[in-house]
């Protein structure tokens, strides 16, 4: 029998998202239901790179990808791959990309995002202080390696892209590279260093700490997947098995399976699946100070708690599709160009990302009815603006006027 309730605001996905927009809420005052048939944080939220990369404007379809699409597609080794059973699926949405991958729009988007970006650690340490969560955080930057001249050279326009929107990097060179982090192999080309980026210590634990500061403030919890959804002038209705919930507003921060839940309130967003993989090794010391990110190779080697993990590359696919242990196997020979000593991975894991062809997520009102909020898409960047998402959430609700130009790129009427 399905049991109901009333609340204020019902937040559907306990992801890092819904975690952040929760406890923002309920600092606020407010009355907040969070729902997810799975445990809160698991998913991409678990299995990220840990990275807050607010340096990270360019957006994955960008002249550079469009030109190298037809080797990377067809290169197993590639950092960007399809699963090609998914092919038919996925080509409304590949068009889609295509055309956000020219010139005009990659400057558009990566405008978009840089406005975002430019709160996001900011929100971030506020969000870290209130869930008493600071000692997860480190403060020392990240690092992109250059094993190459020539990835020297390819990565010069993504610089200057950056540079037009304020990010601060800085070009080292290869002895530079090697004083920053003495357990690297030599590299030809250097290296590019973003100092205010920041990165979790634990990922898991980060959103044990969320939660516990969103229930301690009152929010609660029900396990439950949402399979109906109908909004009118007096709030939302939400249904599913064993759930029936009557909320003022809803906000829509289920990631990778968003998608549905926006089609119920009357909105077609093209979101696909990214699909995310990870390993992860145990070290006795540490074998890094911070995030590195070979360019070549499209992964993150991040130092966490007791162990390294490898996490990264773009899979393109649907969420029923089984893991591809060829992902997995080129993370691991990857990896081991670093630190070939490394032992068998102590763990793996297979998660999704939400993601739309223009990497800008959908944050906003429905057009359709105001009472439903949509907070979804952010692709490989839902840690890091999962704390000014729920600030813009908040305003939302609470009905503070945003600025029209900051949230018009990330409304669902743009689609």
């Amino acid at each position: 029998m399905a049991s109901s309730n009333s609340v204020e605001v019902a937040v559907i996905g306990a992801g890092v998202v819904g975690l952040a927009t929760a406890l923002r809420l309920a600092a606020e005052g407010r009355e907040v239901m969070l729902i997810d048939p799975n445990e809160p944080g698991s998913g991409a939220s678990f299995g990220n790179a840990g990275t807050l990369a607010e340096y990270a404007c360019l957006p994955v379809g960008n002249p550079g990808v469009l030109r190298a699409l037809p080797k990377l597609l067809f290169n197993s080794d590639s950092p960007f791959s399809l699963r090609w059973s998914a092919l038919l699926h996925l080509a409304p949405w590949l068009t889609r990309f295509v055309r956000q991958s020219l010139p005009a729009a990659t400057r558009a988007n990566a405008a978009a995002m840089a406005g975002l970006l430019a709160d996001a650690l900011p929100a971030w340490e506020e969000m870290v202080a209130d869930a008493g969560a600071g000692d997860l955080l480190r403060r020392n930057g990240c690092l992109y390696l250059y094993r190459r001249a020539s990835d020297l050279d390819e990565g010069a326009a993504s610089r200057a892209l950056r540079a037009e929107f304020g990010v601060d990097q800085a070009l080292l060179k290869p002895d530079e590279v090697a004083a920053l982090e003495p357990g690297l192999p030599a590299v030809e080309g250097g290296g590019l260093y973003f100092p205010q980026s920041m990165n979790l210590t634990d990922p898991k634990a980060m959103m044990d700490r969320l939660l516990a500061a969103a229930t301690a403030r009152g929010v609660v919890l029900r396990q439950g997947e949402i399979s109906g959804l109908s909004a009118d002038a007096g709030g939302v209705a939400l249904s599913g098995p064993g759930l029936n919930v009557r909320a003022g507003k809803a906000v829509i921060a289920a990631g990778a399976f968003s998608r549905p839940l926006a089609a119920r309130a009357g909105d077609r967003i093209p979101l696909e699946t990214e699909r995310g993989y990870h390993l992860e090794f145990a070290t006795g010391a540490p074998l890094l100070t911070r995030p590195v990110c070979p360019v070549d190779l499209g992964f993150y080697m991040t130092p966490m708690a007791g162990r390294l993990r490898v996490a990264g590359t773009v899979e393109l696919g649907r969420l029923a599709s089984p893991p591809n242990p060829r992902r997995l196997a080129l993370l691991d020979r990857g990896v081991r160009q670093f630190f070939p000593a490394l032992g068998q991975p102590s763990s793996q894991w297979l998660g999704f990302r939400p993601s739309l062809p223009d990497s800008r997520p959908v944050i906003g009102p429905s057009p359709g009815n105001a009472n439903v909020i949509y907070a979804f898409g952010h692709g490989h960047l839902g840690l890091t603006l999962s704390a000014v998402t729920a600030r813009m959430v908040a305003d939302l609700v609470a009905g503070r006027r945003l600025n029209s130009e900051r949230l018009a790129p990330f409304s669902a009427g743009r689609f």
